[in-house]
Order: structure tokens, then sequence, then C-alpha cells
């Protein structure tokens, strides 16, 4: 096949003076163009004092055509997907719950989910739900195999650098538009570096949550980390929301929101103090809650942490997402979705969804980007617990299993951020101290195989005065989406896509957490 041989055969030969000009050429445009992070500091200055390129690969990425569209195909799916598990309060109780679900053996769903409870309780104000979500995908190709795309996961919360992946696919139109990359290579044609216009996208997903809030006044929350280096893939979003949808934004902390976000006690209303030199009322109204903070358990530092998110979650604000949707995207949802009937229950259930079902075609599409999975804790059927091993402290069949197939698995925890699973040779230690009672809050998942022999060219961040590394790599697409649901339905995108390229030696794959670099896409036929 085409597409195998140019997998295999990738990047390009460079002379040292081409990889020289591209090196230049590429840092220049990415300070150029805001294709940057803050440095590392101990503490982040109040204003950007200086800034260092993102981590950068010269070249775009090979990938089939067909399969690029397929995914982008898939997201709408997806997006549905996703939107409706959110709204099913009785699937997130028993799956992520704390009487029998995930939340029982791990600490920090246990707490989203009780104050979720709680909310719920008393009354949410707010019945619409904001999903920007991104579904992350490898080429996949076992010996003998064409590539086909397998899901590594689907993400509901802070789903990053879309803003940066829109830069980084106009870095490498440039630098093709500039050299023609040396005619290196006869797949490196305009035709083939498809336009990326994520930002627009996403900010499309807020802006018509804000127009369902249906106040003009009102102003869209950044909920955002202290310190945050990647301010840069955020900011065009706010930018865009003003130049494009004449919508204001605000950024604060947890900890700042702690002191200044109050809801009133009539309207439900969610207001965030400022100076009144900044706005003559001293307060303003939020319309839209965008979380790029709170999907970490070190991000809940105090008890006050979690109820600031969960007072934005009681007012007539729209979250995005609010805290079922991200109980939504848990791994152990990721693994309940490949058993049996479950993607029928929320896809293709005409009683449920009337005539908004999916065929068995699109299903078996769905179902296709699914690797194996399967919880720790479970029996030999590889659905329902094994209680009696849990009781008695005993290996059950799910731990015996991942540890005989350990060099061919990863273990997922219910996570975001980078850094948490486990790998391979890893995994039998990890088993050896895990305790049985923690067993259910993990997951075992079926290795992805990327391609043989890919590589690139790639640049550290702030590295464009340190030698370029050619390595040999493995490329993650993301597709980008979003959903605005509840009682109006649904209303769906999708909205983008980026690429990340690590050195296939990484098992981890995020860009911010320092395991990978910003790619783009360049498309191949068969």
């Amino acid at each position: 096949m085409a597409s195998a041989s140019v997998l295999s055969e990738w990047p390009p030969a460079l002379t040292n003076a081409q990889t020289d000009e591209l090196t230049l050429l590429a840092t220049s445009y990415a300070f150029s163009t805001g294709l940057i992070y803050l440095p590392p500091a101990d503490r982040q200055p109040f204003a950007p004092e200086s800034a260092i390129n993102a981590p950068l690969a010269l070249f775009p990425s090979p990938l089939p055509r067909s399969l690029f569209e397929h995914a982008r195909n898939l997201q709408g799916i997806y997006n549905t997907l996703y939107a409706r598990i959110a709204l099913d309060e009785e699937f997130l109780d028993r799956i992520m719950g704390t009487d029998n679900g995930v939340g029982k053996v791990d600490d920090f769903i246990g707490q989203l989910w009780t104050g979720w409870k709680g909310l719920r309780d008393r009354g949410l104000a707010q019945s619409l739900h904001l999903g920007l979500f991104r579904s992350d995908y490898l080429l996949h190709a076992p010996p003998n195999e064409a590539p086909s795309l397998k899901q590594v996961e689907f993400n509901t919360i802070s789903v990053s650098f879309g803003s940066l992946s829109e830069r980084t696919a106009r870095l490498h139109r440039y630098l093709y538009a500039s050299t023609q990359y040396y005619n290196t290579s006869s797949h490196l044609k305009a035709e083939n570096f498809p336009k990326n216009d994520t930002i627009a996208g996403l900010a499309e997903g807020l802006a018509t949550a804000h127009k369902a809030y249906d106040n003009d006044k009102a102003r869209i929350l950044f909920v955002v980390q202290p310190g945050e280096r990647n301010v840069f893939d955020q900011r065009p979003l706010e930018y865009h929301l003003l130049e494009k949808h004449s919508i204001h934004a605000i950024r604060q902390t947890f900890e700042e929101l702690s002191v200044s976000a109050t809801v009133d006690p009539h309207t439900r209303a969610l207001r965030v103090t400022v100076s009144p030199g900044l706005h003559p009322d001293g307060f303003v109204e939020i319309s839209v809650v965008y979380f790029r903070a709170g999907y970490a358990p070190h991000e809940y530092q105090t008890p006050t942490d979690y109820q600031t998110r969960f007072l934005l979650e009681q007012s007539i604000a729209i979250n995005c997402p609010s805290i079922a949707l991200q109980l939504a995207g848990g791994k152990k949802i990721q693994e309940v979705l490949t058993q049996p009937g479950v993607l029928e229950h929320f896809l293709a259930d005409e009683q449920k969804w009337g005539t908004a079902v999916f065929s068995q075609t699109e299903l078996r599409e769905l179902r296709q980007t699914f690797m194996g999975m399967w919880g720790l804790d479970v029996g030999s059927d590889l659905l329902t617990a094994d209680l009696s091993s849990l009781e008695f402290g005993k290996e059950g069949f799910g731990v015996t299993k991942a540890r005989k197939n350990a060099l061919s698995l990863v273990l997922k925890p219910q996570r975001e951020g980078g850094g948490n699973n486990v790998y391979k040779d890893s995994i039998p230690t990890f088993l050896d101290q895990l305790p049985p009672n923690e067993r259910q809050a993990w997951i075992a998942m079926e290795l992805i195989v990327p391609p043989n022999g890919t590589g690139n060219y790639l640049i550290r961040a702030g590295g464009g005065n340190q030698p370029v590394a050619k390595v040999e790599v493995v490329s993650e697409l993301g597709i980008f989406g979003w959903a605005l649901f509840g009682r109006v339905g649904l209303r769906q995108s999708e909205a983008g896509w980026l690429v990340r390229t690590k050195g296939k030696d990484s098992d981890e794959g995020g860009v911010a957490t320092g395991f990978s670099v910003l790619d783009s896409v360049l498309l191949i036929d068969e």
C-alpha cells in the first residue's frame, strides 16, 4: 500500500543547511504568530515578560486521507453519545457514584459525584450543558494489516491546544509555501495540507451557549490555573469571541473565585466581583463557565475549592463542562461503552430517541475505533465485578488477565492531564502494590500498535538554538467538537483538529506535560 510505504519512509532527508533554515523559519514564525509558551518559573509575573517557542515538529505527519475524513465524520456521533451519557443520571450514578461505582474507591471522583448529587437533590437551576470535546486517536497498524483508527480517549474537560494546533497547521503551510520543503517529497503539495479552523470552531460552541443564556451583557468566565504557562492557547478564544461575536470574557482561578463569585438567591445568576474601576456595577454576570482547570485532584487543594466548583454549578450559568459531563469523560465510562448493548442503548433505541438514532453501520464504525478494555475488578465474563475476590483480597480474573498480558497493555485511572497511566513491564509491580479495593478505579486497555519507521524532526520548547532531533515517532490525531444540549435538544458540530507527536519510546502523549510536540497533518492517498 502506498500509504504504508510513506509512513515507513517519513520524513524526507534534509541536509544540515536545510534543517538549520527550516528551524530558523519555524521558530521565527512561532514567535511572530503566538505559537509560544510562557517559560518555566517558580512564579509567573503578573504580565508576561518573555516567551519560548512551543515544542514543534518540522514536517507535518502523514495520515491516510480516508482515515482523517473518517475521524471527522465520527465526531458528530461521539458528540451525541457523550451528551446523552451526561443526561443519564441513573447510568452515571451506577458507574461513577459512591454507592457501587468508581466514586466508592476514588476520592476525587467521589467528591465530584457527591457534590453533584447534592446539587440535584436541591434542584439544579440550569438544564443546559455545554461540552467542548476532543476525541484522540492513534493509527493502529499490526503486521500485515492495513492501518486503522483506534481511540485513545475522549476528553470532556479542559481540552487544550485548539488555538496552537491551528497555528501549527499554518506554520507547516508557511514552511511549504516558503521553501516547498526543498522538493524533498512528492507528497508535499498544497492540497495535502488540510485547513484547520479550530479557534472559530471552539468559539462557536461557547458563543452558541452564551446566546442561549440570552443576556448580551453577561460574560464568559474562563476558570484557569494559577501561573498558567499555556495562556497563548487560551487567549485567542477570548479574542475571537470579542471580535466575531462581541462577547466579553473574564479569567479567574478557583482561589480568586472563592472570594469573588456569588449566586443571587432570587435569580440564581452567577456574579463575579470586579473592581468598580473595571466595571461600574462592581460585578459582572456570567453566562458560561468554561473550565480550563478543575480536571485533576491537585487543583482542589482545600474543601473550599470543591465548594467553589459546586457554587458555579448551582447557578443558572451554563457550565462547560457540567459535573455530569466531566464524569461522563471518565476512563471507566470509556470501558463500559465497549460492553454489549451499551452503544445501542445510547444511540439506537428508537423508543427512547425516536428518529434521532444511528444506523447499525454507524455503530459498527464507532465500535471499530475501540480497543479491548476491561476493569481490573471484573470476573471471567469481563463485565461484572468479582465480589468474592475483592472480599477476600484475592487476585481476581481482571488482575490475572492484566498480569498475563502486561506487555501489550496500558492501565488507566480516572485522571486527565497526562502522566497517570501504567505501561507494559511496569504493570506487574504496580498490580502487586494496588490494594484490592482500588481495582474498580482502574481499567486495562490493549495497546494500540502504531506504524513502524515513521519519523520526524522535533524542536523542543524553547529549543530553537539546540540541535533538532530526528527520531522515530508516534502521532496522535485529535478531533475537536462541541455540543450544547438539555432542554433545547442537541446542537453540535465538529470543530477542527490537532496532531501531537512524540518519540516512539515515550508512552505518554501530553504536550503541556513535556512528552510530545505540536504537529499537523499531511494527507496521503492509499
